[in-house]
């Protein structure tokens, strides 16, 4: 094995973490004997050699050795090697990709196309493997072929003649995704398989196969599930749970001599004729049983590698599952559904009431998932959601927790379960950790979100630990006028924070409820931390301080000699906030004007938009710069055109120029949509039939919410989207009698 290894020049190409002369060491290592050598070596390929994917000369130099161990029997663990081949070969670069790539892409883009025909020329093999001894190799093989394999009518053939014979479950299932794979990248074939699933998902003999069925069908060819796919699904669930999973051979196999007629088996009648596609390694594979899962699959060992703790964890999860897949399944129906929000949310209910609750905490999950996504009525969710804090499993009351933390506003129906659940454990309420500052738990977070008075006593208990939590100041922001009982302690706190490097992280949370709960008997305390802010983060910490005495308007009247000293060094971007804060605590527009229109012309974006977003708080009385914000309308940066369209209106009232500036960036940028609805709202009714009044009614009929991501999301994104939707039925109000055309 691995003839001519040393003769490769390692040393002269590089990896993720430098040179590349490591690579032999990994590559033996993936053949040792030792389980821990060879998830070291896996976790080092992954991490170095096919760093996040990436292909590098040293990745394409691998794949002759990695397909050596792939077809080496002696080799344990080999299905974790067909997975990397798979990655490292599997990257579609398309037509738009190609371009878009510039020039530092030309060398990466040209070795992923090396790694694909590479990897694809050699994917013959993992025909052989199908039928592997190996379970391991079994359940990486179909999916190796349906990616890989030039010849998908010859993969779908080898897919369904092994289905019969295959008796461990788990692999049977990666024989159905990989089907649905072929169907995704083949679309030509999409029909045919659909056909085949919609008939796997009726007649198979597993429960579990015919939920795969029914979860590829939905991926691949959705028009084809059956209409009451939400009660069908529900049942599968239900037979899951009260069928102990059986292990080893099967004597049914799902088809073969007991298949239901016409169900899972290969039939001659729907199978495609003799052609160029047929091949002798497409004949049909030796039936001859062989090792389940259960019996082949090699000890697991904790290593302390990524790979390994991966593993760990997966097996922690699933630990006494019968059906680990199941949630795979699920997730992956529920991918197919798409936006049929109204099925998906009837599934998950289902799962939320079932006796299992493993299967209850994926639900939880993917209830969020669905909501983040996904506009609709989601309060029978939500209300399953809460019933789960007082679980006494605390993977399901934690996931709960969270889950409703990100709904903010609808989280609403669950607001009595999280009350309950802050009320029976007040030690939970803040959570330390071993480096940075302590946080509120999320049950204080969701509730405080809620603008709920229940939430108060865990923030009040959080003022008078030795160290404030981070986010005291966020949470206060939620809960408004609710929270007023709170302004001493925190008044009382912030006088005790001492001035040196760590004032910024002990002062910021402080200052920030102070400023949402508008105290201006605070404004002593806070002008102590603005005079003697530190050099380090002194001037964040000095942000925090001019934003909460503006807050504080004319109550906080003592600070404006120091805040005129502050506007004296203007095209600063601590003068703009001076000046901002000028305002709004006396009302000065001379003095502050000068400042904010020398910012208007920093060389920095962003102390050009905060001065345009000041002009715009003065009104009509900077009606004098007009001008010049009407010209930044053009500017290349759109946050910035976005601005100062909004102060355009706010001092001049010409509604025309800043409705098509906003309007242009609606379209250009999805999340500048809730600051553009924000000013729409505020101009008034919208006309009926004025261009402004079809994009909000496009928005509010869109499903899909506005910032939802492809493998991404963020903590308020959800809060953001429900406020566009508020904004722009306000901005609708009254249609007919505004004047934004």
């Amino acid at each position: 094995m691995f003839s001519g290894i040393d003769e490769v020049d390692w040393a002269s190409m590089e990896h993720a973490y430098g040179p590349a002369d490591d690579v032999p060491e990994l590559l033996r290592g993936l053949a040792s004997a030792d389980p821990a050598e060879r998830e070291a070596a896996l976790d080092g390929m992954y991490g170095a050699v096919h760093h996040q994917g990436d292909v590098y000369a040293c990745t394409l130099a691998c794949i002759p050795f990695l397909f050596e161990l792939v077809v080496d029997p002696g080799v344990q663990d080999r299905g974790g090697v067909v997975e990397l081949l798979t990655s490292i070969g599997g990257f579609d670069l398309d037509e738009d990709d190609e371009a878009e790539i510039d020039e530092d892409e030309i060398e990466g883009a040209a070795n992923y196309a090396m790694a694909a025909a590479a990897v694809t020329a050699g994917a013959g093999v993992f025909f052989e493997l199908i039928a592997d001894e190996d379970p391991g190799v079994r359940l990486a093989a179909p999916l190796a072929l349906a990616t890989l394999h030039r010849h998908p009518v010859r993969v779908l053939a080898l897919l369904r003649e092994r289905l019969p014979v295959e008796p461990d479950e788990e692999v049977r299932l990666a024989l159905v995704e990989a089907a649905g794979r072929v169907a995704l990248r083949h679309r030509p074939l999409a029909e045919r398989v659909g056909k085949w699933l919609g008939l796997l998902a009726s007649r198979a003999d597993s429960p579990g196969l015919r939920l795969a069925a029914l979860a590829q069908l939905a991926r691949c060819s959705p028009d084809g599930l059956p209409g009451d796919v939400v009660p069908v699904v529900s049942g599968l669930l239900r037979e899951m749970r009260s069928v102990p999973e059986e292990s080893g051979d099967r004597s049914d196999g799902g088809g073969g001599e007991h298949a239901p007629p016409g169900g899972i088996a290969a039939r001659e009648d729907d199978e495609p004729e003799p052609g160029p596609d047929t091949a002798p390694d497409a004949e049909p594979v030796d039936p001859e049983p062989v090792a389940s899962a259960e019996t082949g699959r090699g000890e697991h060992v904790a290593t302390p590698t990524l790979v390994g703790q991966l593993r760990s964890l997966s097996a922690q999860e699933n630990a006494g599952r019968g059906t680990p897949w199941a949630a795979d399944l699920l997730r992956t129906l529920h991918v197919g559904l798409d936006d049929r929000v109204g099925d998906r949310t009837a599934l998950l209910a289902d799962q939320l009431r079932s006796p299992d609750r493993r299967q209850r905490i994926d639900a939880v999950r993917m209830s969020g998932g669905l909501i983040r996504a996904w506009r609709g009525p989601y309060d029978e969710l939500v209300v399953l959601v809460g019933e789960q804090l007082s679980d006494p499993e605390p993977r399901l009351a934690e996931a709960a927790s969270h889950v409703l933390e990100e709904l903010f506003g609808l989280a609403a129906p669950a607001a009595d379960a999280l009350a309950a659940r802050l009320a029976a454990d007040p030690g939970s309420w803040v959570k330390t950790w071993a480096s940075g500052p302590p946080g509120l738990c999320s049950t204080v977070k969701a509730l405080a979100r809620l603008g709920d008075a229940r939430a108060v006593p865990a923030l009040a208990a959080a003022l008078e630990l030795p160290q404030v939590a981070h986010d005291v100041g966020f949470a206060v922001g939620h809960l408004g006028a609710t929270a007023r009982p709170l302004a001493g302690a925190l008044r009382r706190r912030l006088a005790e924070v001492e001035l040196d490097e760590g004032a910024y992280d002990r002062a910021s949370p402080l200052l920030a409820g102070l400023t949402a709960l508008r105290a201006g008997e605070a404004a002593p305390e806070v002008l102590r931390v603005l005079r003697g802010a530190p050099e380090y983060r002194g001037e964040w910490l000095r942000t925090a301080a001019l934003r909460a005495l503006g807050a504080f308007g004319p109550a906080a009247r003592e600070a404006v000699p120091e805040l005129r000293a502050l506007v004296r060094r203007p095209g600063t971007a601590s003068a703009t906030e001076a000046a901002e804060a000028l305002w709004a605590v006396s009302g000065d527009a001379d003095a502050v004007l000068p400042v904010l229109i020398e910012g208007l012309q920093s060389d920095q974006v962003h102390d050009r938009r905060a001065a345009a977003v000041a002009l715009g708080a003065l009104g009509p009385r900077a009606a004098v710069v007009a001008p010049r914000l009407r010209g930044l309308l053009a500017h290349e940066e759109l946050w910035l055109r976005v601005d100062a369209a909004i102060a355009l209106w706010e001092v001049s009232g010409r509604t025309r120029e800043t409705v098509a500036a906003l309007l242009t960036a609606w379209e250009q940028n999805r999340h500048v949509r809730v600051r553009v609805a924000e000013c729409l709202a505020r101009m008034g009714p919208v006309p009926e039939g004025s261009a402004a009044a079809h994009v909000l009614r496009s928005e509010l009929v869109s499903v899909r919410r506005h910032n939802a991501m492809d493998g991404g999301y963020g903590s308020h994104d959800i809060h953001e989207d429900e406020k566009l939707l508020a904004l722009c039925r306000q901005a609708l109000r009254g249609t007919g009698k505004g004047s934004t055309s």
